[in-house]
């Protein structure tokens, strides 16, 4: 019971203090209650008082906006008013302005008295139609609007020059500069021409495309027209220049000259250009043409500069050589030429030209020179046609570095020209198309002219290399350095060429460049080579067999096998043609050898007296004491010896008559003689010298072994 007590104490105490929390809680809320309905009071009382002060306040305001407004129309009338009063005097006040032109007040502030007679035309078309005052703004805009095109002519006739051809030479061949950089132009203006041209044709342009009268800008076409003779003309003074150099340096057009021309020029580099300090050696866009140093130098290393004494020839294609690539030096400098001038009037025609006008006028501005220097390809192409309708193949060569050179370009080309019309742009394709067709026909005939040469023609009477030979070389050394191109050529318009009039994808004809790799020009090129060597070896076989002499038939082969070996390997075609064919080299060693061992057969009838051991005595009997020999075979050993003796002579006679132009060879060849000859007849002569077969010794044994040697010696020379 005591412990319930507890509890019950415990809750009762509990409850008395919720009781008394319930009290204080129930007394703040009525205070709380009392202050919200004083704030709610005070709040209805400040809106009240601001409904009031809008009241008041809101007509006080409407009025000044409504004053404002008037005062802004009053303003802008009477801006108006002036405007349209000045339109009425406008004429007067800036006729004799207009007349003077922009030099006389300055190009600025001319084209804004323009614009206020264009503002003024506007207004007097739109207000009053038939005004006399909009006859006489008319007339003064038309005038103002003449003088600025006369402006931009007079501007463009007396700062557009030709560009110097060392200037051109020197963006040619500097090599700080990539090729392909058309953001590297010549400066053809002054800074202050081109911003006063730009200016012009900006507002020449607007005027066109506000004239109701549908007039096209006639600036663009005056651009166009100057623009592109002063191309044309920097194209025909560089051609001039080439000429005069060539002419005065003799055949090259490499000569030292300064980098830029004189201070007082017109012409300089941009600003951001690099320039050589030193001097630069003009010559071709960092390549140059090897035809005529490639075929001189077979030329000099050719047989007919290279016989021994007594045999020397001189090559039949030396003086059509020396006239080769002076030509074809100018045109290809002439191509690098018109790219960069291409690439210059470009970018000069961005700062000028409006953009929607620009590919048309570019298109008008290249199409003379364009059209120059395409001509002057295909007259090449005519040319080289005519050479191989002569079968003057060397003369054919000159296109290949054309060809070549304008395969690298190309692309360069392709992307200045995008934009304009398709037949300016199929032009270099077409007459690449051209050169590479031509090309091609004359590799391919080139290989005719060898199977048809007849068999009797300038056969050399020593057994030297032959002409036709020689002339193979000559030809195909050169075509080492453009292999891809001739590979290309014969590839693209060769008589089993990959297509026939296959097009690109814009519909023009494809360019070698475009569709050839450079793996498969050269292995059509090496298989060219082979074909050319395969009909050559047949010609020459074919040939030998008109000789009456056995034995200058294996000398004539021997030394044409050699001549071409040593050609193709010293050139580096054997390495080329061993992409094709790896046989040919060996090939070539093994008719050698052959030849050397048919050669070798003309010591038959000498040997056939001293390869007889046993006869007339054996060895046996020799070595018997006092033998005596019968009359007979005194007489055999006198007749061999006699024999030996005569042919021995005889086979000089005719093989000093014989030619080995190269001296390696011809040295090897006398060492396998002696070495064939000389330990025969060594033994031949111990084995009889020691025998009492006749009294007059020194008739019969008139040669000894080292005799023998000096004999061999003489063979191959005419003056022995």
């Amino acid at each position: 019971m005591s412990q319930t007590k507890i509890f019950k104490a415990d809750i009762d105490m509990k409850l008395e203090k919720e009781k008394n929390n319930l009290s204080i809680l129930k007394e703040a809320m009525n205070k709380s209650r009392t202050n919200t309905h004083g704030m709610l009071g005070i709040l209805n009382s400040f809106e009240n008082r601001l409904q009031k002060l809008e009241s008041t306040i809101e007509p006080v305001y409407n009025e000044t906006e409504m004053l404002r407004r008037r005062q802004e129309n009053i303003e802008k009338t009477t801006v108006t008013l002036d405007n349209v009063l000045g339109y009425y005097h406008v004429a007067k006040e800036v006729e004799n302005m207009i007349k003077e032109g922009p030099s006389s007040c300055g190009l600025d502030r001319y084209l804004a008295q323009m614009e206020r007679l264009k503002q003024a035309m506007l207004y007097f078309e739109s207000h009053n139609s038939k005004s006399l005052e909009l006859l006489d703004v008319t007339r003064v805009f038309d005038d103002g609007t003449e003088v600025l095109c006369c402006e931009f002519r007079s501007l463009l006739s007396r700062h557009g020059r030709p560009v110097p051809p060392i200037m051109l030479l020197d963006l040619i061949g500097d090599e700080e500069i990539p090729s392909s950089d058309p953001d590297v132009p010549l400066e053809h203006f002054p800074e202050k021409i081109v911003d006063d041209l730009g200016q012009i044709a900006k507002w020449l342009d607007k005027k066109g495309n506000t004239d109701k009268k549908g007039n096209t800008a006639e600036f663009t076409k005056d651009y166009q027209t100057m623009r592109g003779a002063a191309m044309l003309k920097s194209l025909q003074v560089l051609r001039e220049h080439l000429k005069s150099a060539s002419a005065s340096s003799g055949t090259s057009i490499q000569y030292i000259g300064q980098h830029s021309p004189a201070p007082t020029s017109k012409f300089s580099r941009s600003k951001e250009t690099p320039v050589r300090k030193s001097k630069l050696k003009i010559a071709l866009p960092g390549r140059g043409l090897h035809l005529k140093k490639k075929a001189q130098t077979a030329l000099l290393q050719s047989p007919f500069e290279q016989t021994s004494k007594g045999h020397r020839r001189q090559g039949s294609y030396n003086d059509s050589v020396e006239n080769l690539d002076v030509e074809v030096e100018i045109y290809i400098t002439q191509l690098s030429a018109l790219l960069k001038l291409m690439q210059s009037e470009a970018q000069l025609m961005s700062c000028i030209i409006p953009d929607k006008n620009r590919r048309t006028v570019f298109d008008g501005i290249v199409q003379q020179s364009l059209d120059s220097v395409v001509s002057e390809g295909e007259m090449l192409a005519t040319q080289a046609k005519k050479s191989i309708n002569k079968h003057e193949f060397m003369s054919v060569l000159s296109i290949f570095p054309v060809v070549k050179h304008l395969r690298s370009i190309k692309p360069d080309f392709d992307y200045t020209l995008e934009g304009c019309s398709t037949p300016t742009r199929s032009k270099l394709a077409s007459m690449l198309s051209t050169l590479g067709s031509t090309g091609a026909k004359a590799l391919e005939d080139f290989i005719e002219s060898i199977k048809n040469d007849p068999e009797r023609a300038s056969m050399p009477k020593d057994g030297t290399v032959h002409e036709l030979t020689n002339r193979t070389i000559i030809f195909l050394e050169p075509l080492l350095d453009y292999s891809e191109t001739a590979g290309a050529m014969l590839l693209m318009h060769g008589s089993q060429s990959l297509h026939s009039g296959t097009l690109s994808r814009k519909g023009e004809q494809a360019a070698p460049s475009e569709a050839v790799d450079a793996k498969k020009s050269k292995m059509k090129f090496a298989d060219y080579m082979t074909k050319v060597l395969s009909a050559l070896g047949l010609n020459l076989s074919n040939k030998s067999e008109t000789y009456n002499d056995p034995t200058l038939r294996p000398v004539f082969m021997l030394n044409n096998y050699n001549y071409i070996l040593k050609s193709i390997t010293r050139s580096g075609l054997l390495n080329l043609i061993h992409l094709c064919n790896k046989d040919v080299g060996q090939y070539y060693e093994d008719q050698i050898h052959e030849q050397k061992r048919l050669y070798s057969e003309s010591w038959s009838k000498v040997l056939h007296y001293i390869l007889e051991i046993d006869e007339p005595l054996s060895q046996q009997r020799l070595m018997m004491p006092d033998v005596k020999l019968k009359d007979k075979e005194k007489q055999n050993i006198k007749d061999k010896f006699s024999g030996f003796n005569k042919e021995l002579e005889e086979i000089m006679k005719s093989q000093k008559g014989y030619a080995i132009p190269d001296q390696e060879l011809r040295e090897a060849l006398k060492k396998d003689n002696k070495d064939f000859i000389i330990p025969r007849y060594k033994m031949f002569l111990e084995k009889y010298e020691r025998v009492n077969f006749t009294k007059n010794l020194d008739k019969y044994i008139k040669y000894t072994a080292p005799a023998v040697g000096v004999i061999v010696d003489k063979f191959f020379d005419t003056s022995a």
